[in-house]
């Protein structure tokens, strides 16, 4: 299935017109299953997106105690720590809505019951996943939607490019020496990615644009882990226009 490429004025057009769009997606999960599944991410694009979903007058419209937020991945820091995707995610949105506290399920922290083994931890986030899981489905619960930023090296979530996460085949992993800090981090794995019903991958900026513009033009996804991103019925590429620079522009739909 193609990717779909939609093109916002700048990065702040970018986060009203996500947090806009992931309202109308949780609405309709929600009609369809009667409960919704998101998978976040972080970031300073993603935690814009975030702050606009809390300040948006539909954001009431969302039976928030009937989302189930899950994290694609996160960085292995104490509890609480600022630079944790899950603080970030809290303060921006998610301390602010009536979510059911069951629902929401963070990556383990550094300093919780597995202590600072990221392994032990990736293998618990995996449990959890499968405990979570749709009848006949062993590995993973269903997700609505799953949220991604993409680095100027083309790197989702934490998978790097030509780090050994990029031939997983397990739904989370353990990441050492990312070159990104911090350097210990846990994961989805892009086949875990890839079972999403839909995948926004949401990028600003012109430091991104190469990333996107090989990503787009069909390179390897061990080199830009970017590029194997399918989701299931959809894959949606929200960018600015600092970001779309190296896309062509036949294939861009500019909002």
């Amino acid at each position: 299935m193609s990717a779909e490429i939609v093109v916002h004025g700048d990065s702040a057009l970018l986060a009203e017109a996500v947090a806009a769009r992931l309202l109308t997606r949780l609405i309709d999960a929600q009609a369809a299953r009667g409960v919704a599944s998101l998978v976040l991410t972080g970031g300073g694009t993603a935690s814009a997106v975030y702050r606009a979903v809390r300040a948006s007058p539909a954001r009431d419209a969302v039976d928030w105690s009937r989302v189930d937020l899950w994290w694609g991945d996160e960085r292995f820091l104490t509890a609480g720590h600022p630079d944790r995707n899950e603080t970030q995610a809290r303060e921006a949105l998610l301390d602010a809505i009536p979510l059911d506290p069951t629902r929401v399920h963070p990556m383990p922290a550094s300093d919780g019951r597995d202590g600072d083994d990221p392994e032990t931890a990736a293998t618990r986030y995996t449990e959890e996943l499968a405990a979570a899981a749709r009848p006949g489905h062993q590995r993973l619960p269903h997700f609505d939607l799953m949220l991604l930023g993409v680095g100027e090296d083309g790197h989702i979530a934490s998978v790097f490019p030509e780090f050994p996460t990029g031939y997983e085949t397990r739904p989370v992993a353990a990441v050492r020496g990312s070159p990104k800090p911090p350097a210990v981090r846990i994961t989805f794995t892009l086949p875990a990615i890839n079972t999403a019903e839909e995948v926004w991958l949401i990028v600003s900026g012109h430091d991104k644009s190469q990333a996107v513009g090989l990503a787009l033009a069909g390179a390897g996804s061990i080199q830009v882990p970017a590029a194997g991103v399918r989701g299931v019925v959809r894959t949606l590429w929200l960018l600015d226009l600092a970001a779309a620079t190296a896309v062509p522009p036949r294939l861009r739909s500019l909002r």
